[in-house]
This record gives C-alpha cells, sequence and structure tokens, in this order.
C-alpha cells in the first residue's frame, strides 16, 4: 500500500501522548479521509473535535468508523476491557481492520492478543505493535521514533498513519516493536536514574544543579532525556509526563526478554528494584523525574 493513500482512522486513549498524536493525525489527514476518536472521559477532546475529529461514545463506534484504529492506553488490560462487550471494539469489527497497539506491552502478550482478535473476527481484525518513544516532548512536537512489528500487510496499512505522529520503522514480526520498546526502557531508565544521582551528587557538594546540565548537555554525556530531565531535578518538578510507576511493566518486560535471549542483566534487575520500592512508597503515581526524590531520601550504606 503506498503511504500516499490514507485510510478511516480511529483513535482510542487521549491522554498525555494520544491527544497530541491524535491531532497530528488529523492535520495530516487534512479532510481526505475522517478521524474518529473515543476515550473514557471527553475532557480535553474538545480541541480535536472543533479541528474536524468525530467523537463517539464507544470503541464498537470507532472500530464501525474506522480502517486502522490506535489505541494509546496503559497496558493490555485496558486493551481487553475497550475490546470486549456489546459495546467493545470487537463488536464493530464487520471488515477487514488493523488496531495499531502504541501502548508499551509485553511482547508475548500482544502476540497473545492478535491470536484471540484474530479468532473473534474470523480474522478481519489484524494487530500490529507500534509502540513509541520521544515522551511527551516528542508526542508535541510529532517527531516520535516508532517501533512497528507486524506481517507485512497490516503494518502496510498503518505505516500511512504512523508517519503521521513521527518515524516509524518496521523491526520484524509481532511484537518486534515491543522488543525494541523493552530495550528502549532499559536505556531510558538507566539515563534518568543515572542524571537523577548525579543530581543529588552535585547539589550536595554545592554545585548549581541546572547550571551544570545545561553544561554537560554541550557534551559528551548530553541526551534528549537530559535536555527532558535536567530541569526539572533543577527544579525538583515531578509533576507528571510519565508516571514512575508504568516503568514496574517495562523493566518486566525487559527482563523477561534478557531470560527469554539467554542475556545476562547488569542494570536492569537494578532499575526495576528501584521503581519498585520508589512506588512501594507512594512515589510511583509522579513522574520518573521523581527518582531524585527517592534517591535524595535513601539511607547511606
Amino acid at each position: 500500500m503506498p503511504t500516499t493513500s490514507l485510510p478511516r482512522v480511529g483513535f482510542i486513549g487521549l491522554g498525555v501522548m494520544g491527544r497530541p498524536m491524535a491531532g497530528h493525525i488529523l492535520t495530516g489527514l487534512a479532510g481526505r479521509a475522517p478521524l474518529t476518536i473515543s476515550n473514557r472521559s471527553r475532557d480535553g477532546a474538545d480541541e480535536l473535535i472543533d479541528a474536524g475529529a468525530i467523537w463517539v461514545d464507544t470503541p464498537r463506534e470507532v472500530a464501525a468508523a474506522s480502517d486502522v484504529v490506535l489505541v494509546m492506553v496503559p497496558d493490555l488490560p485496558q486493551i481487553a476491557e475497550l475490546a470486549e462487550g456489546p459495546d467493545g471494539l470487537l463488536a464493530g469489527v464487520d471488515h477487514p481492520m488493523v488496531l495499531v497497539v502504541c501502548s508499551t506491552v509485553a511482547p508475548d502478550g500482544v502476540r497473545r492478543l492478535d491470536r484471540q482478535f484474530r479468532i473473534a473476527t474470523d480474522a478481519q481484525l489484524r494487530v500490529v505493535d507500534a509502540p513509541v518513544s520521544g515522551g511527551e516532548r516528542g508526542a508535541v512536537a510529532g517527531t516520535l521514533s516508532i517501533m512497528v512489528g507486524g506481517d507485512d500487510e497490516p503494518v502496510a496499512r498503518a505505516l500511512p498513519v504512523l508517519e503521521l505522529t513521527g518515524r516509524p520503522v518496521h523491526l520484524g514480526g509481532l511484537g518486534a516493536g515491543q522488543v525494541a520498546k523493552a530495550c528502549n526502557q532499559l536505556i531510558c531508565a538507566a539515563n534518568i536514574a543515572a542524571i537523577a544521582e548525579a543530581s543529588v551528587v552535585a547539589e550536595r557538594a554545592g554545585l548549581d544543579v541546572g547550571m551544570l546540565f545545561d553544561l554537560l548537555q554541550g557534551g559528551y554525556a548530553g541526551s534528549t532525556i537530559l535536555a527532558d530531565k535536567g530541569p526539572r531535578y533543577a527544579a525538583k518538578d515531578y509533576s507528571v509526563s510519565g508516571a514512575a510507576y508504568l516503568w514496574i511493566k517495562d523493566l518486566k518486560a525487559y527482563l523477561d526478554e534478557a531470560r527469554r535471549t539467554g542475556t545476562a542483566t547488569l542494570q536492569g534487575d537494578r532499575l526495576l528494584d528501584a521503581f519498585d520500592d520508589l512506588t512501594e512508597q507512594g512515589l510511583g503515581g509522579e513522574d520518573t523525574a521523581v527518582i531524585q526524590k527517592w534517591l535524595a531520601e535513601r539511607p547511606t550504606t
């Protein structure tokens, strides 16, 4: 399918990431195909509706009106919830459709989802996994890195839509996108933790953390994460862009894949322990930057 042709698109999950992604899709469609949207709450959808998106109340209506549906919800249980029942997404599948899972989930989980949905819809619904990286900033800018897994035919149908939100790359069969995202999350978690730890040490040594990170951004330690999280650490700003507790499932997915491939892990276990503990301490609902607070309050050994 050439990337110039545009299918009817549905989008479910209009949170921090989903809302700007849906906005870029709406702009890219430019009236050549409809965008049908739904969410648990209509709060925050008015701007999209005013710009031409079609609001519906149920996932079933999204599926009935769409050829490609993107979902951006926290995890597999939420996808199963929106799929089931008389108003669920599966009830609206009476034509060939691709479900694009942009959520970060376990690779084996997305493969099971595809098998279940194929059976439930007489093979009319195919699943593509397409988790994203770039955070809220990348979603707003439309520059997300999109890790795509799936069979060639459904991926070809999904790519023209994904291209409107960033740079999608087809990495392999179903689940390949989630394996890539698990690797991405290990790298990101390690960076988030390292920068947080450095901020605590620097502050206690009497350095201006904001000035330090501005300097480091121009050197070898510079990164997208440092640019994003550095000002948060300097200001101790833990307002939520991405909740810390969500990284528990991401790191578990990475460790599962490491075990499956017989790979020793140097940091994955310790990072999972850190996010587990800070969540148990009641900090999991805050931004991942809250690992700075957790580190600062830990006793030294």
